[in-house]
């Protein structure tokens, strides 16, 4: 499984119960949606740096790095593209 279908597996079972995957998309907007509130982002960002096993630091808690599961893979990617580097 990529990271697309990782997060989106995720946040169907947490958020979306009732959803089937092929109702959601990764380019879905989750905030502008409601899909996902504040303690819910909390949630999803503690997930996302277990999982990925990435630090997401203040500076990366920029709503639109989670606003959509593409958003939330391609940052991820980034992040490890960063770590590799250093």
């Amino acid at each position: 499984m990529n990271e697309i279908d990782v997060i989106k597996a995720f946040i169907i079972d947490e958020f979306l119960p009732d959803v089937s995957p092929d109702e959601f998309g990764p380019d879905d907007d989750l905030l502008a949606d409601g899909v996902i509130d504040s303690l819910g982002l909390l949630k999803l960002i503690a997930w996302l740096e277990d999982r990925f096993a990435v630090a997401i630091d203040d500076a990366a808690l920029d709503p639109n790095n989670f606003r959509s599961v593409s958003a939330m893979a391609s940052f991820i990617v980034q992040s490890r593209l960063q770590t590799s580097r250093s």
